[in-house]
């Protein structure tokens, strides 16, 4: 029996998948469990017509992401922070202050989940990088500076 998963069913397919499974199997666990429907041919459509739907706002979603990604691409962002004479930051800096720094410096707003620091904890003054994933294809490196105030 042709079944349409609605969900990623391990061993078995991801979402929106047509997957071949025996019948008891689909009968009795997939389709109850709300894992999958049938595949006959008006959900098939409907598989077919959701996909373009969800390819066309993806695409779009895409483009968005590109665009910001040329705008930040090569900017420096500068962070104040209060470190001693030796250089050492009195704690460390992290994706929310890189966030915070892009929208008040450069006036775009991104997520700090989206910020992935180069190295671990950033605890002294100086120059450093982080990668910013926009989109899961789409990512762009930027370079802040650490600063003492």
């Amino acid at each position: 029996m042709e079944v349409i998963l609605k969900q990623d069913v391990q061993n078995l397919g991801y979402i929106n998948d047509i997957v071949n499974v025996k019948d008891g199997y689909a009968r009795n666990f997939l389709i109850p469990n709300g894992l999958a429907i049938t595949a006959t041919r008006v959900n098939r459509k409907i598989l077919e017509e959701d996909l373009r739907q969800k390819s066309f706002k993806e695409e779009k979603i895409k483009k968005e992401a590109e665009t910001l990604a040329k705008a930040l691409e090569g900017i420096t962002v500068k962070i104040g922070a209060k470190a001693a004479e030796s250089g050492k930051i009195f704690g460390s800096v992290n994706n929310i202050q890189i966030a915070d720094a892009i929208k008040a410096q450069f006036n775009y707003d991104i997520d700090r989940k989206k910020i992935v620091v180069d190295g671990e904890h950033i605890k002294e003054l100086g120059t450093y990088s982080a990668e910013i994933r926009l989109h899961k294809e789409v990512k762009v490196k930027i370079s802040f500076e650490v600063f003492a105030e």
